[in-house]
């Protein structure tokens, strides 16, 4: 992993209001893990699913541009298409980062979404997991981060 990658990462968890795209109803998924870890951490955290009003209790928004405050960061973690119309709210907000969630396979990924991203000066994060970052670390994460080379 380049050293820009790690200067995105930790410029990305300094900033203090995130948004997590892709939570769902369906319980145990990764964007739900995410979520839930950057709320546990102290950060003002948004859930993003057009499909649904609240997730677990929390408030869900249809999109970027309908959350009450603007997120200084975002995290999607639903599959690449998803990734790819999201991208353009996400350059509409003028959000400044983004970070594709990508653990085992693809996860969110898409080059597509990545290189619009960087056309339109938007840092995006390709690869890893949020959750190897945000304190506390979990083992399997701390593993990953390791396998990783982080």
């Amino acid at each position: 992993m380049n050293m820009l990658q790690l200067e995105y990462i930790a410029e990305f968890l300094n900033k203090k209001i995130i948004s997590v795209v892709g939570v769902s109803r369906k319980g145990d998924i990764p964007a739900n893990a995410i979520f839930n870890k950057f709320k546990a951490a102290g950060y003002e955290t948004y859930a993003v699913n057009p499909n649904t009003d609240e997730v677990a209790g929390e408030k869900c928004y249809a999109s970027i541009g309908l959350l009450p405050t603007k997120p200084e960061a975002v995290v999607l973690a639903g599959p690449p298409s998803v990734t790819e119309k999201v991208v353009a709210d996400c350059i509409t907000a003028k959000i400044p980062i983004v970070w594709m969630h990508r653990g085992i396979g693809r996860g969110s990924f898409s080059e597509k979404a990545a290189e619009v991203c960087k056309a339109n000066g938007i840092k995006v994060i390709t690869n890893g997991c949020p959750m190897m970052f945000v304190s506390p670390v979990d083992p399997f994460h701390r593993i990953y981060k390791w396998f990783k080379k982080y």
